[in-house]
């Protein structure tokens, strides 16, 4: 399931209902097309409406696959894991859906009803929320169900997982590509994210990064210096370690962008890594986003900044909202941020993202990094994240096999 940022339910307020404006003013011939069925699994269909929907609820969450036939092969696999789901007798009660309902509403700090009257605005029926939830949810319980006990995580396996995360002298060599994603140009970015994904060169994806990508490294071609594994968000970490050399990560979508990275190449140093508790951070807003002026003033003031204790001589006399100072542990920071700061050493800055919507350019300055010691790692959290992993590897292969056993047709 896609993060869902306050930054993303910002941009479901700010929208327009056009779904249910064109149902309202449709005339019954309309209505009629937009019900018509678009797919037929097994004895199932996938009408129009839904296609439109479910593209629309992807797009307002900034979720790959937000293309139309992305959102029609959503649809068509939430079909095959709902039969499974009924075939195995799994059913959710009431309570456990509004729980469902109420947890993913609340990673934007928003109330279901909130939630669920933002997606309204913006053209999105509950009912689609619902669906999308209660299906995933469906989904986890049949394969905990059905594969649990088949997962047996070892000491071993802890062991060398805590290595990892704890940097366990581990060094990655990457590239990176981050293209900015703003709402209006969302579907078309989170379609040219998936044709990249699929790189397999290191240089294709530098061709790629060089056409599209809104980092520093654009320049080198995406390409990054070898950086410390622990040094990486922690969300990021396994998907790395999951690469192989000239594998691309799937797209993450992150606020107003979204990004791939490339292994190229990776290595045990035969020495720890510093793992952080808490990681300090500033940031100075611009007006004007990724426009000529918004990045001179900031080309300008990185020449005028040396430590983040600068920035509050540049914000005197502004609204206080222009400046943040920010220190949290390295799981709590947003994604994009966290990818920016692990690139950055004290006093270094990245311009690389934006906020409102694209509107306004972010200074991000990298302020001190706090160690932690490697006792502050849980095993029962590594051995859960093991075991999360196995279950999704087991999932994926029971949905293939849903999909080579069904009567799919699309329209």
């Amino acid at each position: 399931m896609w993060e869902v940022t306050k930054m993303n339910l910002n941009r479901l307020t700010r929208s327009i209902g056009l779904i249910g404006l064109a149902l309202m003013t449709a005339t019954p011939l309309a209505a009629q097309n937009l019900f018509a069925p678009v797919a037929r699994v097994n004895e199932s269909v996938v009408t129009e409406f839904e296609v439109q929907q479910r593209q629309r609820f992807l797009q307002l969450l900034n979720a790959p696959g937000a293309t139309r036939d992305g959102a029609l092969t959503s649809l068509i696999d939430e079909r095959l894991r709902n039969e499974a789901v009924a075939e195995a007798g799994i059913a959710l009660t009431p309570e456990g859906i509004e729980d469902s309902l109420t947890e993913f509403a609340a990673r934007a700090n928003l109330s279901t009803a909130e939630f669920t009257s933002a997606l309204e605005r913006s053209g999105v029926a509950k009912e689609t929320f619902r669906d999308f939830v209660v299906n995933s949810v469906g989904w986890r319980e049949l394969i905990r169900a059905r594969y649990n006990a088949r997962v047996q995580i070892t000491d071993a396996e802890i062991n060398r997982a805590l290595g990892a995360t704890r940097g366990g002298g581990v060094r990655v060599l990457l590239s990176e590509i981050i293209i900015p994603a703003p709402p209006k140009d969302a579907a078309r970015v989170n379609a040219l994210a998936e044709q990249i994904a699929q790189s397999r060169s290191a240089a294709e994806f530098s061709g790629f990064a060089s056409r599209y990508s809104a980092t520093a490294s654009r320049g080198r071609g995406g390409r990054l210096e070898w950086q410390d594994l622990s040094s990486l968000p922690p969300s990021l970490q396994p998907l790395i370690l999951g690469l192989a050399p000239g594998e691309v990560t799937a797209p993450l979508p992150i606020p107003n962008a979204v990004a791939l990275f490339q292994l190229r190449d990776i290595q045990e140093t035969g020495a720890a890594t510093p793992v952080y508790s808490a990681i300090e951070y500033a940031a100075y807003y611009i007006a004007g986003g990724r426009s000529e002026a918004a990045l001179a003033q900031a080309q300008t003031l990185r020449g005028r900044v040396d430590t983040c204790n600068d920035l509050y001589g540049v914000a005197k006399g502004q609204p206080a909202e222009v400046l943040e100072r920010v220190t949290k542990a390295p799981a709590e920071i947003p994604q994009d941020i966290a990818i920016e700061l692990s690139k950055l050493d004290p006093g270094e800055v990245s311009t690389a993202l934006t906020r409102a919507n694209g509107q306004t350019l972010m200074f991000l300055m990298m302020c001190d990094r706090t160690s932690a010691s490697n006792q502050d790692t849980s095993r029962t959290d590594v051995a859960n994240a093991l075991r999360q992993e196995r279950l999704s590897g087991y999932a994926d292969q029971l949905l293939e096999q849903l999909r080579a056993d069904a009567r799919i047709v699309r329209k």
